[in-house]
């Protein structure tokens, strides 16, 4: 290769952020955003990486899909046993990042973590596809396999045994809702002097927004 890793750059020219821009509701702010991936037809603009942290600090961050946001916060759901279910349990903070790199924009955001309602739950699970829906009664995440074709034959049974019969949701599966804390929106700009406005929350209802230095 003649170009090494320390070589390679971009310079973000598309667009800056203003705080006269911006709108006084981190959410809505998000949404508009979100609503403008979208229209971009970028890859999976719902992807995010989720961070949590062990007992002792022990960072560990994985990506997964964003499936609903309100004013209450931003919701995935996942296996409750998996490795982010048993950490979010013991320590429920995280931090989400979305990165749209077409739009040379990023967003972070942090804050502690509820389970979402049953309800939620069951009607989010319930509007999967069929073999999703199996899959989440044939995969222990994140514990240790032998081979993939155990998996699958796990999945051939699943199958046959619920041919033409309704597929209730596994207890151990279902929501997790980031009830944000801060949220910050992240433009990128020319020379590496980016844009960078801060929302922290200070009240149920009102949130105060910041310049970041780059």
């Amino acid at each position: 290769m003649d170009q090494t890793i320390a070589d390679l750059r971009k310079d973000y020219t598309l667009q800056g952020l203003s705080e006269k821009d911006v709108n006084s509701n981190p959410f809505i702010q998000f949404r508009q955003w979100f609503d403008q991936a979208l229209a971009a037809q970028l890859p999976e603009p719902n992807a995010m990486t989720v961070a949590t942290t062990t007992l002792d600090g022990q960072p560990s961050a994985r990506m997964v899909l964003l499936k609903g946001f309100d004013q209450r916060g931003f919701v995935f759901y996942t296996n409750y046993n998996s490795q982010k279910g048993q950490e979010l349990a013991k320590n429920p903070q995280a931090s989400l990042v979305f990165w749209w790199a077409e739009l040379e924009r990023q967003v972070r955001i942090s804050g502690c973590v509820e389970k979402v309602s049953e309800n939620e739950s069951d009607e989010y699970f319930h509007s999967r596809p069929l073999n999703s829906r199996l899959g989440a009664w044939a995969s222990n995440q994140s514990e240790v396999i032998e081979s993939r074709e155990i998996l699958e034959q796990r999945m051939q049974e699943l199958q046959i045994q619920y041919q033409n019969q309704d597929i209730e949701r596994p207890r151990h599966w279902g929501g997790l809702r980031v009830i944000p804390k801060k949220i910050e929106f992240w433009q990128g700009r020319s020379n590496r002097l980016h844009d960078r406005l801060l929302y922290t929350r200070l009240d149920s209802s009102s949130w105060k927004i910041v310049r970041l230095s780059p």
